[in-house]
């Protein structure tokens, strides 16, 4: 009986918090041109559409049928070109880490201008349309963050790469340097000295480049393609009501996070996987010792490696005692393995919680991290470039994966460690464990993203999450002005009685040479 009353009173809230909420029409705009990104808020997008609100996606990957209150408003992306910027990106940011900043620098800006210039955007800003909320991806382009003040609307931003000290400073977050890693360093959240140093040397950089390079850039958009402008754009990019972060602290770090600033990694991934395709079922089932899974993600194409570096992964993978599953974007792979299975695509999620799938191997890209960790399944990484070397270096930390080099690998290497993590059990158990902690949580991550998403509908902005910081400069926010007043007084006393001291000398000196004077003439 208890249990039967438990189970009404959860409906009876559930139905109030559903009916609670009027429809709201949100724009929801996400210009990053890589598809594993749009993946990550299809979900929470879709969510929204079902519970009524009517949503404007702008993004280059528009629903595949119809949804209802959900419109597209599709970006033409340049695929040759995008693909170009990547493999670029692989050559170059092994480089140093200007180049690597150079390359984000030019991709933001590339995705920038593509919704900027878009013919039915541009009409939808000079439009009377109104909208009730934004939802914007942020990473970096902060002309677009204009997009709330212009439909005078509150500002939701989605990070599909976790937060940084730039991302952290649109909630007035804080990152210590001291043990926050930078995304693009080395180093994991306990270092000695040398360490510190190297991290804040990385912090440092990312900063500046991104307000004396990205910024004025982004300044330039800005004006020109919103000509109504009245506040500045450092205002404007401090203006969001709430942050949803592709991380969760069980398998990143714990940090310092404002209340508005939510962890919601996971929220893409369907917590009752899809049947498999059947030939996949069946390659994956016809081996006995399990299969493994290898993806480079959606950015980077295996179809794009060099000859030998495929040699080399062919090599390896011909000498496993079980079959692979390949995300091989040609249809056709000269010398391909018995054991290989190649496809263009595959169903990620599905394919990682097929039980007789034992490993994962890997770019280290953030999704597919989080994917493994969400199914419990150990990796072999290779990172390509980026954030990538750290979310592999985290996996290493804590204990269910082996890193490789993915520029210098030999085909004896990768085999190695392959079996290394197919018959030493500590790594799946260890993946087991990450995962266990991973979905303890009060919330689904979906579920925390639809509430926080609603509770700023409801609060009209949710004005009573934001911390003080937004009012204040930097010198306040530092406590640069105070912690002067407090050391520059007692200095200045020090100066001023000291000077009074020398004065006082000089007077006695001065006096003393007077008498021996005085004296002499005597």
């Amino acid at each position: 009986m208890c249990r039967i009353k438990c189970i009404a009173i959860a409906l009876w809230i559930l139905a109030c918090a559903t009916n609670s909420l009027e429809s709201a029409k949100i724009l929801a705009v996400f210009p990053f041109t890589g598809p594993s990104q749009y993946i990550s808020v299809q979900s929470y997008l879709r969510t929204l559409a079902s519970r009524g609100h009517e949503i404007t996606s702008v993004s280059a990957f528009p629903q595949k049928t119809p949804l209802q209150n959900f419109r597209d408003i599709t970006l033409q992306i340049e695929q040759s070109h995008h693909d170009d910027q990547v493999i670029n990106a692989i050559v170059e940011m092994s480089v140093s880490k200007l180049n690597l900043m150079k390359i984000v620098k030019d991709y933001i800006l590339l995705t920038s201008l593509v919704i900027l210039r878009n013919e039915e955007f541009q009409k939808l800003l000079h439009s009377d349309e109104q909208f009730d909320l934004i939802i914007i991806e942020v990473f970096h382009q902060d002309s677009l963050y204009a997009l709330g003040h212009h439909f005078k609307a509150p500002m939701i931003g989605v990070s599909t790469f976790g937060t940084d000290v730039v991302i952290d400073q649109l909630v007035d977050n804080v990152s210590p340097v001291s043990y926050v890693p930078a995304p693009t360093g080395k180093h994991l959240d306990r270092m000695n000295f040398w360490q510190r140093l190297e991290n804040l040397i990385a912090y440092t950089i990312e900063v500046l480049y991104h307000h004396l390079v990205i910024i004025p850039e982004q300044q330039r958009y800005y004006e020109k393609y919103f000509p109504n402008a009245t506040l500045r754009l450092t205002d404007i990019r401090r203006d969001f009501s709430l942050l949803l972060l592709n991380q969760h602290y069980s398998f990143n770090w714990p940090r310092p996070l404002v209340p508005n600033a939510i962890e919601v990694a996971g929220m893409h991934i369907d917590h009752k996987p899809s049947k498999i395709p059947d030939d996949m079922e069946a390659f994956i089932n016809a081996s006995p010792r399990g299969a493994i899974y290898f993806s480079l993600g959606s950015n980077v194409k295996s179809a794009f490696l060099p000859k030998h570096t495929l040699q080399e992964i062919m090599n390896a993978f011909a000498s496993l005692p079980v079959n692979v599953l390949w995300k091989f974007e040609k249809p056709d792979l000269a010398g391909k393995p018995k054991n290989v299975y190649i496809n263009k695509w595959f169903p990620q999620s599905d394919i990682l919680a097929h039980p007789k799938v034992k490993l994962f191997v890997t770019h280290a890209g953030l999704h597919s991290m989080i994917e493994a960790v969400h199914h419990g399944k150990p990796i072999v990484g290779m990172p390509v470039f980026y954030d990538q070397y750290l979310i592999m270096e985290k996996a290493v930390s804590k204990g269910f994966g082996v890193a490789l080099n993915f520029r210098n690998f030999t085909s004896t290497e990768l085999r190695d460690a392959i079996l290394e993590v197919l018959e030493n059990p500590k790594y799946s158990e260890r993946a087991r464990e990450t995962s266990t902690s991973f979905h303890d949580r009060p919330m689904k991550p979906l579920d925390a993203a639809i509430y926080w998403t609603e509770y700023v509908l409801r609060h009209k902005g949710a004005s009573q999450m934001r911390v003080a910081a937004r009012d204040l400069n930097f010198l306040q926010q530092h406590s640069v002005d105070t912690i002067a007043v407090l050391f520059g007084i007692p200095l200045l006393l020090i100066i001023v009685i000291m000077l009074g001291v020398y004065k006082l000398i000089v007077a006695i000196i001065n006096s003393n040479d007077g008498l021996n004077k005085k004296r002499k003439k005597e």
